[in-house]
């Protein structure tokens, strides 16, 4: 039945108000929500989305920066840079899902050849060497698979294709020890100071002047950015280049190719384990340095596993990557009379021209200490001494010398059983024995027996516990023939820019000054000059020929349980020498036989001079 207006229900009425009322506040509301939120999203964070939405379509990808150039010291290239597409895997970018990620390395294997199991081992191997660094699977990959990875991008995350430069070696193993190597950072050096601006898979120096100069031949890497659809496919707009990499400096050595070339032939040529260094007697400049066996430091340029890792440095006799120019530790034998001389004079044990009588046997506390070869030499003084190395002359000043310390004390003024600080990694002390070395370690019963007067004759002619490398002992000879000056041995000698431009010259100030009389100078040089250029001396069948006058020193030590350790140490041109040379052999025997010979085709081409041939002279082979 129609009802008028009037006769309606007022009830039914309010509440249909209210529910329209509701109705209309909740619309109010939820517009007012959309409304803002739509603002928030076009005001408010628009520019953030913006980004956000640039970067899902813009790929960064880091470009190393080539290292810089090493040189020699007439700026021929030791160490160069080729450049090398390598396929590189981020194992954190890999699918989480087992079967996408097994799936996803199965196509990569297909692809580069390789089955699964060797892509997976592959990437194993290089995560137990460098956690959380880039996985390099191959390196010089050809155009067609960057192609094919670049237009199926989305089919490969976590896969790339980097262009790198890789380290060049235009002379082999030449000087391997100096150069050393360049590897991938490792998670323990990103936390180092010096690595701050890194990230994994950046690669820096490892070991010789390629990590003592790092921070000069790194460079600076560059940024690049590339546009993508959204199937991850470069777009026809092409690569925007925000930041280009900055190469790194040049580094130039002290190193002198052609002698490094001549030291490293005479010391392989005998096929021995040893060491040799050729250094200036003033500035400390290192001519030329090898140690054998060596190493081939292309090796280092393509990724390596943990078990070629071992192959390195599993042999701890041969131990290839050792410099033992640095970290050689041996007895030095009779080259340790020139340090003892400079000890005994600056003590007042005896004078440039006392004579002690030599009947070819010392005799300390019921124990004979003999002469090399049983030989008995009469009364004779220093120079002489050193001339024909009589081992009993210098027993009886290593005896004088007892109970005091002036031996330890001046062999250790004239660098022995210290670094010499030069600029490489891996130097070693060595070890110079003291009393207080030996009594402390028979007060912790690691002995049988204190320091006493034996030890001392020992040390006195380079025996006992005594443990130096070649560094140390031309060192010691340089500060006497330079009259009291002790260099410190470098092979930096200037950073260089790409043009050639000296950026900063690499210059050391002297260790230190210690005081040597000009009369202790001349006598010991005097000996040694005869030991080696007077009919007598005990290297004059190498060096009797040598047309440039040299002063030299045979050494031959006793190293239980190995043979005689075969050392030799030379100054020229005499009596002002230039350059220092010190050669030794493991179980070389006679320095005469093994370590003077070598020094003899390092110091031929250092002068551009020749040795002819002489008879055998009269001393004593040592």
């Amino acid at each position: 039945m129609y009802l008028r207006t009037g006769e309606r229900s007022p009830q039914m009425s309010n509440r249909l108000a209210l529910r329209l009322a509701l109705f209309g506040g909740f619309a109010l509301v939820l517009f007012a929500i959309l409304f803002f939120r739509l603002w928030q999203l076009q005001v408010l964070s628009g520019e953030e989305y913006l980004a956000e939405a640039n970067n899902n379509r813009i790929r960064e990808f880091r470009v190393s920066a080539p290292r810089g150039e090493i040189l020699d010291r007439d700026g021929k290239v030791l160490v160069g840079n080729r450049t090398s597409l390598a396929l590189v895997v981020r194992p954190q970018r890999l699918p989480a899902d087992a079967a996408e990620r097994r799936a996803e390395l199965a196509r990569l294997g297909e692809l580069t050849h390789t089955s699964l199991r060797r892509v997976r081992r592959t990437i194993a191997e290089q995560q137990e060497v460098a956690a959380g660094a880039p996985v390099t699977l191959r390196r010089d990959v050809g155009d067609y698979l960057v192609y094919y990875l670049q237009e199926n991008q989305d089919e490969f995350p976590g896969v790339e294709v980097q262009r790198v430069f890789v380290r060049r070696y235009p002379n082999g193993t030449l000087a391997a020890h100096t150069l050393g190597s360049v590897g991938e950072v490792s998670e323990e050096q990103l936390r180092e100071a010096r690595y701050e601006s890194l990230e994994p898979g950046d690669r820096v120096g490892q070991d010789g002047v390629e990590y003592s100069y790092d921070g000069f031949l790194r460079g600076e890497p560059g940024l690049t950015r590339i546009q993508v659809d959204a199937f991850g496919r470069p777009t026809p707009s092409g690569r925007l280049v925000s930041k280009a990499p900055v190469p790194g400096d040049n580094l130039q050595l002290t190193i002198d190719a052609d002698l490094q070339a001549a030291g490293d032939a005479a010391l392989s040529g005998q096929g021995l384990y040893g060491a040799y260094v050729a250094m200036d007697v003033r500035s400390g400049q290192i001519l030329a340095m090898g140690s054998n066996p060596t190493y081939d430091p292309a090796v280092f340029t393509r990724p390596l596993t943990q078990s070629q890792v071992d192959d390195l440095i599993r042999d701890p006799v041969a131990a290839p990557l050792t410099n033992r120019v640095i970290a050689g530790l041996y007895p030095t034998g009779s080259t340790f009379k020139p340090i003892t001389s400079i000890a005994a004079l600056a003590g007042g044990n005896v004078t440039p021209a006392e004579s002690i009588y030599d009947d070819g046997v010392f005799t300390l506390g019921g124990i004979d200490f003999r002469n090399a070869g049983d030989a008995a030499y009469g009364s004779l003084s220093m120079q002489r001494a050193l001339e024909v190395s009589s081992d009993v002359f210098y027993y009886t000043l290593g005896d004088r010398m007892y109970p005091g310390t002036d031996l330890q004390k001046w062999a250790g003024k004239l660098g022995i059983g210290r670094e010499a600080g030069i600029d490489l990694p891996g130097e070693q002390p060595g070890l110079l024995p003291t009393p207080a070395w030996r009594n402390e370690l028979y007060g912790e019963r690691l002995t049988d027996r204190p320091w006493s007067a034996g030890d001392n004759v020992n040390l006195a002619v380079g025996q006992g516990d005594l443990q130096a490398d070649p560094l140390q002992m031309a060192v010691a000879y340089a500060t006497i023939a330079n009259g009291g000056l002790v260099p410190r041995p470098h092979v930096g000698m200037q950073v260089e820019d790409a043009a050639g431009r000296v950026l900063r010259e690499i210059e050391t100030k002297p260790a230190r000054r210690v005081r040597i009389d000009s009369e202790w100078r001349d006598v010991i040089l005097d000996g040694l000059h005869d030991a080696a250029q007077s009919g007598e001396g005990t290297s004059y069948s190498v060096f009797g020929g040598f047309p440039v006058p040299v002063a030299g020193k045979t050494g031959t030590a006793e190293r239980p349980p190995h043979a005689d350790q075969s050392w030799y140490v030379v100054l020229a041109p005499y009596p002002d020498p230039e350059i220092v040379v010190a050669v030794t052999f493991e179980q070389g025997g006679f320095g005469a036989e093994t370590a003077a010979p070598a020094a003899l085709e390092i110091l031929s081409e250092h002068f551009g001079r020749t040795a002819e041939p002489v008879s055998d002279g009269a001393g004593v082979v040592e």
